[in-house]
């Protein structure tokens, strides 16, 4: 047989067998079941449903969605879900049923939810993207997803939905945490990296799964920060802004793409043939699979009202471009029906189930549907992976304030230590969205970090929670404050929690996303469907911070959240700031360690910190015609984009260019001496951005077009060089294609956008 013979090619294997397929199975290869509804566990004895080998028997399925996957919405726990070995076990009964039990024997194709570790029982739990964002280190990104991809595949999942593509513009939004921030050049670094470390050498090597870029597109610049709220952005602002990650992890080799909720100008984006055809495909050259967000095809009937029914709705999805419907049951439920009344041309279902297939040989599971469960056992959750955890969490946490040193801290003469704060241990919180449970011996709390780095005098660390996230209860302040009156140093973690809700409150089960509760057990403020109004600490965080500051005590606050928080008293009166995210796994000895000087904070901000609410939008590269102020403040954040303290102290030297002048064709190199004048070795980030002084549309006032990561010790002086060029330089011309101008260009160099020196350079007609 052509198609399992795996010296034909990919195309000549996926026309052969498309060639022996029914419409039933073309359709079945389209649609993706709730993975964990086709199993049975009982204490260890996986048994598959009847229900789903009904389904593989009747025309196939194509993927399973989230088959590993454990949360409230799948209803599946620490007690009934699958350790490392028995998913590994799982996935290998499944493919085995619908390899010898369809007709063609076709595997499935297993999605899973990797954004920050595979989101299965015993996974890594890493950082959340956007601390990732902040260490401004891509190649440990890229590490991070080699590791991500050795788990995933360890167990049998072949396809990852991640990474999260999309510019961040109003941090109310619930879903910032998953973002890398707001600044598309960025983004497109650390996309370049997922891609790369994800997909490996070869997608048919056991530690490489196929990459999904999401959200296509705009899915950041919702109105309001309201997820999946309608966008309203031109072209120009869409190819320079928010498809330019997009663009540059495609080039990459991206295997897969998932259009956004939101529509745009009035169009969904799942429907929007002029972005996933003009563009993805004809323009980029994107040949590989298209899948909806989960849903989505729905929306297109009841939500967007862009279609009549489900059936109009699954037509004008798959004539559009969607190769596959990620958990739905439109597709499964029309498709068919489509085709047989001539709604529906059969070439469009081949075109569809051609990419499914072509995906399924290159990751060589024609070839290897099963894994092996030893080495599932063996590497998730291995102690390498831990380290890197640990490390990220270090690399990406952003000291936002250091009043008089008073960090790091000494073992020696800490003194009385008071840890405070309803998230000081409470592991879940700091774990962040799109998290499995994970056993509260496998992550460390910021109170479990301090007391491992103080065991030899344990006795000195004092804890209280104070209050919990949300609500107005302060029954825990006199304990809180009982405990910071006999410390020296009170250190508070507070910030927000993206926990789901785990068996008490309800979960949309049309995406997936919390829906807000008021009950006093749930404490989730922020992740995917939990939006604000306001970016200040929510319940009583902020009266429990004052209260404690009444005593005089050094006030060290720790914030672990999953978006900007703004607190204007916090900011004038702790001691010591950390923006820590939400941090993993490893957060809490990743946080000791820079408490206590072991690490010297690096991470920068990737996202704009207002003084208030009111001045958002506030991201950095708006345009120069933005406005100066409003009445009551200016346009200034409190914390700016690449802002980020260290234990040391760092002096740049003027920028040098190679060359004064080039012309639109040529390039330059600009350079900048960066030394260590502190007493801490230390890692800068060096930053360079770019401004077209005059230009024939009007442009941000800066832009980010190189970084480095750099490792300093004391005294030691780097030369830290980037190369400019046209790419740099261009910008989206009147004609919607990248134009370089001639004229003048300022080239700014320093530690963050509002910090830096500047050359200038001439540029002139080629």
């Amino acid at each position: 047989m052509t198609y399992k013979d795996k010296s034909k090619s990919v195309e000549e294997r996926v026309q052969h067998l498309l060639s022996l397929m029914t419409t039933e199975e073309k359709v079945g290869q389209l649609t993706q079941p709730f993975g964990w509804q086709t199993y049975t566990n009982d204490q260890g004895n996986i048994t598959l449903n009847d229900s789903f080998k009904q389904q593989v028997e009747n025309g196939g399925i194509g993927s399973l969605y989230g088959a590993l996957r454990a949360d409230p919405w799948t209803g599946v726990t620490l007690e009934n879900g699958l350790s490392a070995r028995e998913g590994a076990e799982a996935v290998n009964l499944i493919q085995r049923y619908a390899v010898e039990h369809s007709r063609l024997g076709i595997p499935i194709l297993i999605g899973e939810e990797c954004s920050h570790g595979h989101m299965a029982i015993d996974g890594t739990v890493y950082p959340v993207p956007l601390l990732l964002g902040s260490t401004w280190n891509v190649d440990l990104y890229r590490e991070m997803c080699q590791a991500v991809a050795r788990e995933t595949r360890a167990q049998g999942g072949a396809v990852t939905y991640s990474p999260v593509l999309d510019v961040v513009r109003d941090p109310r939004w619930g879903r910032t945490e998953e973002c890398f921030g707001e600044d598309p050049f960025l983004i497109g670094k650390l996309a370049v990296a997922s891609v790369e470390g994800l997909q490996g050498e070869s997608l048919d090597r056991d530690d490489a799964v196929a990459a999904t870029l999401k959200h296509f597109v705009g899915y950041g610049s919702s109105e309001g920060g309201r997820n999946a709220g309608p966008v309203h952005m031109g072209w120009r602002e869409l190819l320079e802004v928010d498809l330019y990650p997009f663009r540059k992890a495609v080039e990459a080799g991206a295997a897969s793409i998932m259009p956004a909720y939101n529509e745009i100008d009035g169009t969904p984006c799942t429907v929007n043939t002029e972005l996933l055809e003009d563009v993805l495909r004809k323009d980029w050259g994107f040949d590989g699979l298209v899948i909806t967000d989960c849903g989505a095809i729905n929306m297109l009937a009841s939500g967007h009202d862009v279609a009549a029914d489900g059936l109009e709705a699954s037509v004008q999805a798959i004539e559009a471009g969607i190769d596959m419907e990620m958990s739905g049951e439109m597709f499964g439920q029309y498709l068919v029906q489509a085709v047989a009344e001539g709604k529906l041309d059969v070439q469009v279902l081949d075109q569809a189930a051609s990419r499914v297939l072509a995906l399924k040989f290159r990751l060589g599971l024609f070839e290897q549907p099963y894994v092996d469960a030893d080495r599932a056992a063996e590497v998730i959750g291995s102690e390498q992976h831990i380290q890197l955890a640990r490390q990220l969490a270090a690399e990406g946490v952003v000291l936002l304030k250091n009043e008089a040193h008073t960090l790091p801290l000494s073992i020696a003469d800490v003194g009385q230590v008071a840890v405070i704060g309803p998230n000081a241990d409470q592991a879940y919180n700091q774990l962040g969205d799109y998290t499995s449970p994970q056993p509260k011996s496998k992550v460390a709390t910021v109170l479990d970090g301090i007391r491992s780095k103080l065991a030899d005098q344990v006795e000195q660390v004092l804890y209280a929670p104070g209050c919990r996230i949300k609500g107005d209860s302060k029954e825990g302040f006199e304990r809180a404050l009982e405990v910071a009156s006999q410390a020296d140093t009170v250190i508070m973690v507070v910030g927000g929690s993206s926990a789901r809700d785990f068996g008490e409150g309800t979960i949309d089960l049309k995406t997936g996303a919390s829906n807000v509760s008021d009950n006093s057990w749930n404490d989730m403020e922020c992740g995917e469907g939990i939006d604000r109004m306001t970016l200040g600490l929510a319940g009583v965080q902020l009266e429990l911070i004052q209260e404690i500051h009444k005593l005089g005590k050094t006030l060290i606050v720790v914030y672990i959240n999953g978006r900007p928080i703004t607190e204007p008293w916090v900011d004038e009166h702790a001691n010591a700031i950390l923006e820590a995210w939400y941090p993993g796994q490893e957060g809490g000895h990743a946080i000791a360690d820079i408490l206590f000087g072991d690490v010297n904070p690096s991470g920068k901000l990737t996202i704009s910190i207002p003084k208030h609410v009111g001045q958002l939008p506030i991201y950095y590269n708006g345009k120069r015609s933005r406005g100066k102020r409003y009445l009551e403040e200016d346009l200034e954040p409190r914390y700016a984009f690449g802002y980020g303290l260290s234990y040391t102290t760092y002096e740049y030297s003027e920028p040098k260019l190679s060359a004064a002048s080039m012309t639109t064709g040529d390039s330059v190199t600009v350079s900048v001496n960066v030394t260590n004048t502190g007493r801490y070795a230390g890692a800068e980030v060096v930053q360079m951005y770019i401004s077209d002084v005059v230009s024939s549309l009007t442009r941000p006032a800066k832009e980010l077009k190189g970084f480095a990561k750099v490792s300093l010790e004391p005294g030691e002086t780097k030369t830290v060089e980037f190369q400019i060029g046209a790419e740099h330089l261009q910008y989206i011309g009147r004609n919607l294609k990248p134009v370089v101008e001639p004229g003048q260009f300022h080239i700014h160099i320093g530690s963050s956008v509002n910090d830096t020196q500047m050359a200038e350079l001439t540029v002139r007609e080629a």
